[in-house]
């Protein structure tokens, strides 16, 4: 299916003041990257280092930055946009509206819904998804493929459940969220009391309570409160395989990428990111704004916004054995320098008193 690029353009113009310069009859039969794509293609430059890449691209159009204006309509037909990435964004949006095909509706025949469950009229429940006791859901909430949604749950209107999704009991997600496949909200947090050389449990009575427009990824873990909710604000998005623990409060606008690990406790504020792998221990806080890079742990809270970084650089590794056996001796060094300095000072004041 194409569409007509003066259509795209007139579709987002309450949004954005965009010009197209160029035929809007061209016929767009695909989004894609600058490098690969062809002349019925529409593509996009996000940033003025990559406009070497303009000049050379065989798109039928390419969505630039006011910068990138004159190059661009001397290649070829451009959108001139102030934040071309967040245009393509929405153009992404656009494309899957006109070419996805029709989503489930209704509810399947090996679905089981509790009868004290409360569903709006047009929700969709896919083949052998299990909705529990007095589990409400909005509006236009679709659950696909055996998603558990358990006793108590609230869901928002417009969220997505995608296959094997769970959702434990009592937990409330908000509106316009997704949640991808294997995604698991709301099991125990790990939580346990040594006593006697044994392990006791605690029993994890909080729940977990999601804002609206949250995103999770497949296979994320957001573990239920201990005695407290943990906490997902408005417009988190969470990647692919991290873990929350229990109590975790992440603020607005946080975006966490793959395999990070939050422990119990940790209070992370708003329009912070982390990168992938990273750690954050338990009790910690993190100010709004703060930036962890990928790999690092947080060993400490966090009270300016700005860039931190806590990695131990990869080398050969036999160099590497070698910083990591002189590591170990720092604090030796240390002491022994400290002692050298008292030394020294000790020595002077003695010279000075003979002079």
């Amino acid at each position: 299916m194409t569409l007509r690029l003066g259509d795209m353009v007139a579709s987002l113009a309450g949004e954005f003041d965009a010009r197209l310069v160029g035929d809007p009859e061209l016929l767009i039969e695909r989004l894609a990257p600058i490098e690969s794509a062809g002349a019925a293609d529409l593509s996009f430059l996000s940033h003025l280092k990559y406009q070497g890449k303009l000049s050379q691209s065989a798109a039928a159009c390419v969505v630039v930055a006011p910068a990138a204006a004159e190059v661009a309509t001397q290649r070829g037909a451009c959108i001139i946009v102030d934040d071309p990435y967040f245009y393509f964004a929405r153009l992404t949006q656009l494309w899957k509206k006109h070419h996805s095909p029709p989503g489930p509706s209704g509810i399947h025949p090996s679905a089981f819904i509790d009868p004290l469950a409360r569903l709006a009229p047009d929700v969709a429940v896919c083949a052998f998804a299990c909705i529990g006791a007095n589990a409400v859901l909005g509006a236009g909430v679709r659950v696909g493929e055996h998603a558990v949604v358990g006793a108590g749950v609230h869901i928002g209107a417009e969220t997505r459940l995608s296959a094997r999704v769970t959702v434990a009991d009592g937990c409330v997600i908000g509106e316009r969220c997704i949640v991808h496949p294997g995604a698991v909200i709301g099991a125990d947090g790990f939580g346990f009391a040594q006593h006697a050389g044994r392990w006791e449990k605690i029993e994890q009575l909080g729940g977990v309570h999601i804002g609206n427009d949250v995103e999770i990824g497949a296979n994320t873990c957001i573990d239920r409160g201990a005695l407290q909710d943990t906490v997902i604000e408005d417009g988190v998005k969470l990647d692919n395989l991290i873990q929350i623990g229990h109590n975790v409060r992440i603020g607005q606008h946080t975006a966490l990428a793959g395999c990070v690990g939050v422990a119990g406790s940790a209070n992370i504020g708003a329009h912070c990111t982390v990168g992938g792998g990273a750690v954050v221990l338990g009790h910690l806080s993190l100010a709004d704004h703060v930036h962890i890079s990928a790999a690092s742990v947080v060993m400490r809270s966090i009270h300016k916004p700005g860039q931190y970084t806590g990695l131990f650089p990869i080398d050969d590794n036999a160099q590497w054995e070698k910083n990591a056996a002189t590591l170990k001796q720092l604090h030796g060094l240390r002491e022994r320098l400290k002692a050298l300095e008292h030394t020294t000072v000790k020595a002077s004041g003695k010279t000075q008193e003979k002079s």
